[in-house]
């Protein structure tokens, strides 16, 4: 079992950066995948990034190519989302996840076995 929890979040200016952490209890974490999603009001979950289980694969959405980082310290056992320029449409609640299937970097949410609770990002325009 793995347990998440993101931290990091906060209602923020349009233009400024944040950066998001999900701290894993698991005795392995170097052993999983990890990705960020985000659900904003009315909208389906979406897919942010992902990472490797070494950190040397990583995916982004196009939304958030060139602005977010994903990045990863396995003997922290954390995932981190640095987040700059951000814009109102970032605003959601931001999600971190875990894929067993360590060595890849996927898309869907279903591809994940575990979840957070969520972070609230809000950007004011």
């Amino acid at each position: 079992q793995v347990q998440l929890v993101e931290s990091g979040g906060g209602l923020v200016q349009a233009g400024v950066s944040l950066r998001l952490s999900c701290a894993a209890s698991v005795r392995t974490f170097s052993s999983y995948a990890m990705g960020w999603f985000r659900q904003a009001p009315g909208k389906e979950r979406e897919f942010v990034a992902a990472i490797s289980w070494s950190g040397g694969s990583t995916y982004y959405a196009d939304s958030v190519k060139g602005r977010f980082t994903i990045s990863r310290d396995n003997a922290k056992n954390t995932v981190y989302l640095q987040m700059n320029s951000l814009k109102p449409e970032d605003t959601a609640v931001y999600y971190c996840a875990a894929d067993r299937r360590y060595k890849r970097v996927v898309a869907g949410d279903w591809e994940y076995d575990y979840w957070g609770q969520g972070t609230q990002v809000t950007v004011s325009s």
